[in-house]
């Protein structure tokens, strides 16, 4: 089992467009595997690569007790207006902000086999899919903040012992 350590706010890899990964490619599987290891310590619903120091287009997941993992996403949709939802952040430790999120996102990419993989949901599902997109695009969630929320959010992270 390898759980990788976290890279956080602050570090340039979580800005860093992740780049597209060869499904067949034995470390992609290295890749992936160590995705799934580091997203199932608890209290963890999804871990982008570039989380872990690899500017690659993968993600894993743990929600509702489903574990799994994409390749090369692509957001293909979400509906609905977007809501303020209580989000948090692997790589912004201990702090937490009212984040506009679509109530329903679906993410196409592949497995490790170059199969279609669809992933789709509402709540905490579709949350996790817009935040680990946004990793992938070198974004934090404190980008998706609004204004004012982001102001205070920028405060707080300057206080924060980790930073």
């Amino acid at each position: 089992m390898s759980i990788r350590e976290i890279r956080v706010f602050g570090d340039p890899v979580l800005r860093e467009r992740a780049e597209p990964v060869d499904p067949s490619s034995p470390a992609t599987a290295a890749l992936v595997q160590d995705l799934l290891d580091t997203v199932q310590v608890p209290g963890r619903a999804g871990v982008a690569a570039n989380q872990i120091g690899v500017a690659k287009a993968a993600f894993a997941f743990l929600v509702d007790e489903r574990l799994g993992y994409v390749l090369n996403p692509r957001i293909d949709e979400v509906r609905g207006e977007p809501q303020l939802v209580d989000e948090g952040c692997l790589s912004v430790p201990e702090l937490g902000f009212p984040t506009p999120r679509h109530p329903f996102c679906r993410v196409i990419g592949v497995d490790l086999d170059g199969r279609q993989v669809v992933l789709e949901g509402e709540g905490l599902m579709a949350q996790m899919l817009q935040h680990e997109m946004g990793h992938l695009d070198g974004r934090l969630y404190l980008q998706s903040l609004e204004k004012d929320m982001r102001s205070v959010a920028m405060a707080e992270v300057r206080k924060a012992s980790w930073y």
